[in-house]
């Protein structure tokens, strides 16, 4: 690991009792408002926080759930309720040999909290992004994806690519083979293609006539206070194995601000960010019927994983309706409507049952 960075995070790690339970991010402890009113946080200045305890949850859960995350490789975890902060930790994450997690480690803010970037998580804010974009008119999730990018984008024949939409990239079931190669007609089969899925990116850019954080700042991180999320690119990433060239570069904080646009349906301090209604009800919903667990490059718990996965919920300890952005090395926004709940976790990989077991510690937490 860089020194500079591994000794920024030793900083956090050392103050994370500072930022653990209800402790206020960013100065003094405001006067709280109705704990029971989603908290919209501020761009600058103290983020709200409140105490467990008061809210009725148990402390000794919450604490068994960040101490087990800490354990399990993370760079931080941020729990809010209703907005708010309940939780927030940092780590450092000891180096192993084997682990590309320093490849994905990007940085560090000012006080020291990692910057990383956040791999598959990107889909879901390219998701939210193209519901924008609907929202503004620019882009139609039933055209085909050539009326945006042209003929030839894949590898398909002219008839196969044009029966392409946009809505089939975001819902994985372009029929395409990883290589852009035609498998099956679009519509009939669901595949995880990263590939496939990155003209997406190219869509929106040329939908909106904007480079995409050019788009990302305008149509979200600069309207909820995103200070600390943008694209960076990867100049290891190999565009004929792996996918995208460029990563989302966010933290922990930054990427629970984005969890509490979601919870809100779009909006943010009054003001509709999305100006889509549709979007966040589709988004969150099965896309289709082969994958019933996957949305619109959303991940569903409550629903049985298909096709390449075993048929499992993917979070049996989690309520039914938590959904939740999803990336390499364990790195996850889960949002869940019925708990009023945002958590963030970022950091290296984790056990294969992190989800589950960290989800059971939060359930004692909350009563849930």
């Amino acid at each position: 690991m860089n020194p500079a960075l591994k000794a920024a995070l030793l900083v956090v790690t050392l103050g994370s009792q500072l930022v653990g339970l209800g402790c206020n991010s960013g100065g003094t402890e405001p006067e709280l408002a109705d704990p029971d009113v989603l908290y919209f946080p501020p761009a600058g200045g103290a983020w709200e926080s409140v105490d467990p305890a008061a809210i009725g949850w148990n402390v000794g859960g919450l604490e068994a759930a960040l101490q087990y995350a800490g354990e399990q490789r993370s760079s931080g975890v941020v729990v809010l309720h209703q907005g708010r902060i309940v939780a927030e930790r940092y780590w450092e994450v000891p180096e192993m040999e084997g682990s590309v997690y320093d490849t994905l480690l990007t940085g560090m803010t000012a006080d020291g909290r990692a910057l990383e970037d956040v791999a598959s998580v990107q889909k879901s804010v390219v998701s939210f992004l193209a519901g924008v974009g609907r929202g503004e008119g620019l882009v139609d999730f039933e055209a085909p994806v050539s009326q945006y990018l042209g003929t030839g984008w894949s590898q398909a024949q002219a008839q196969d690519e044009a029966a392409i939409t946009v809505r089939h990239l975001l819902s994985m079931s372009s029929g395409l083979a990883r290589d852009h190669a035609f498998e099956v007609p679009a519509g009939e089969k669901w595949m995880y293609n990263t590939n496939v899925y990155s003209q997406t990116v190219k869509v929106l850019e040329a939908a909106s006539g904007l480079e995409v954080n050019e788009y990302t700042s305008q149509w979200l991180t600069s309207r909820i206070g995103m200070s600390e999320s943008r694209w960076v690119d990867r100049p290891w990433a190999d565009p004929d194995l792996a996918a995208n060239t460029i990563g989302f570069e966010t933290s922990a904080l930054d990427l629970a601000r984005f969890g509490i646009l979601m919870l809100a349906e779009g909006h943010w301090r009054g003001t509709d960010v999305l100006g889509d209604p549709d979007y966040i009800a589709e988004a969150v919903s099965p896309s289709q019927g082969m994958n019933p667990a996957y949305g619109l490059l959303w991940w569903l718990n409550g629903w049985p994983n298909g096709v390449e996965r075993e048929a499992t919920i993917m979070i049996p300890s989690a309520p039914d309706d938590l959904y939740a952005a999803v990336g390499a090395l364990g790195r996850k926004l889960y949002v869940v409507p019925s708990l009023n709940l945002v958590v963030t976790r970022l950091g290296d990989a984790p056990a294969p049952d992190f989800n589950d077991v960290f989800w059971s510690h939060l359930m004692v937490a909350t009563g849930g």
